[in-house]
């Protein structure tokens, strides 16, 4: 399994906290923002036919007997006579962020075409100017197979920027027969028989959706004020030490021994879990759950611009989508992939097309949300709240 929680979704650390606008600001730097119309350079895609890719690792279909061979890269590259340069260069939103970000405020190139990051990180990118407006013209499977409820998220309408690589949902994992009874609401992980085995994500922007959600709140249009009721709550039940921990990925081993009952949780790790326990449920409370994605994004002045737009229409052609999503078992950002896997001769195959953790019917996609992003006028203030309660 793809271990997409260990580090894609990790809880912000250092400038991430704050978020590199206060900090230019404090420090007296220019705004680092880049105009719409200065973010292009010289596409060498027609002379030169490659093209630059990083992403995560493990997050990939490999072959069964190779796994340095990538049979969809393969398969583009074959296509089109387009070589990938592909690297697996991404352990972590903010180091990868620190790490392209003196170029991109400096305005020089990168050396990435296409790169994948959280969407909370994506944000910043558009934010701030670095990341190119595709030519969807070019694209003609975006435009028609991106899931409908990712298709605008509130940092970039329309999709202009970036497109969803994989998805997944934030809901609760918690074992049914150890806990000897059903949870079907956020407001369920506070009842008196989960006291101290319950746990909750340290990661500001992996936590605070659900929870708000728990509250009855829209996170699609969230106030301060939903966010800090949300914290009065979760405070409380730190000092009734109700909450066990907070955690990374962790969460998994410790739901795994038995040590919590109830946890958030990413519905990519249930599929894992439950393979190794069937026992374990994940849930998308009846109040809701985020929905959210990893995104591509063009950086500014990337070498090959076209050859990264091509490769990403590449993904979404159905059949592309499905072999990529029986790999690795997140939500398919491509529901007419279904059909495919569903028309497959291995059983095991065709059944992935039922599986609501990878293709969410009509019933769980009603309880799902796309939750506005944390603004970089929003963020200092309210990670300071929230890291205090967590201890970090």
């Amino acid at each position: 399994m793809p271990q997409l929680a260990f580090s894609r979704r990790a809880a912000l650390r250092g400038l991430g906290a704050v978020g590199l606008p206060a900090v230019l600001t404090g420090c007296g730097v220019p705004a680092a923002y880049v105009p719409e119309g200065r973010r292009g350079g010289p596409d060498r895609s027609e002379r030169d036919r490659s093209v630059t890719f990083s992403n995560w690792p493990l997050y990939i279909d490999t072959d069964d007997e190779d796994e340095t061979r990538r049979p969809t890269l393969e398969a583009f590259s074959e296509q089109t006579g387009i070589e990938v340069r592909y690297t697996e260069e991404i352990n972590d939103n903010d180091e990868f962020f620190g790490k392209v970000s003196p170029a991109l405020m400096n305005r020089q190139e990168t050396g990435h075409d296409l790169v994948v990051v959280s969407d909370w990180m994506a944000a910043r990118f558009v934010h701030l100017g670095w990341a190119q407006k595709m030519d969807r013209s070019a694209q003609s499977n975006v435009a028609r197979h991106l899931d409908p409820q990712l298709r605008s998220p509130a940092f970039d309408e329309g999709r202009l920027h970036t497109v969803p690589w994989q998805s997944g949902i934030t809901g609760i994992a918690y074992n049914r027969r150890a806990l000897g009874r059903e949870i079907k609401s956020v407001k369920d992980l506070w009842q008196p028989d989960l006291a101290g085995r319950v746990t909750l994500f340290s990661g500001l922007d992996e936590s605070y959706a659900l929870l708000m959600q728990g509250d009855g709140v829209d996170v699609t249009a969230w106030t301060e004020s939903d966010f800090h009721r949300m914290c009065d709550r979760v405070e409380a039940m730190v000092k009734k030490r109700h909450i066990r921990r907070f955690t990374g990925n962790d969460y998994t081993s410790d739901l795994g021994k038995g040590d919590v009952l109830a946890c958030q949780a990413y519905s990519g790790d249930a599929i894992q879990l439950q393979a190794d326990n069937p026992d374990i449920e994940f849930v998308v409370p009846e109040e809701g759950a985020e929905l959210w994605a990893e995104s591509l994004l063009v950086p500014n002045l990337a070498r090959h611009k076209a050859n990264a737009e091509a490769l990403i229409d590449h993904y979404y052609a159905p059949e592309v989508a499905a072999e990529l999503a029986a790999s690795v078992n997140y939500v398919c950002p491509v529901p007419a992939a279904r059909e495919v896997l569903a028309g497959s001769d291995d059983r095991e195959t065709a059944e992935l097309a039922e599986n609501p953790l990878i293709f969410p019917d009509d019933g769980m996609r009603r309880r799902l949300a796309v939750a506005r992003d944390i603004s970089s006028a929003e963020r200092r203030s309210l990670a300071k709240r929230w890291n205090a309660i967590v201890g970090l």
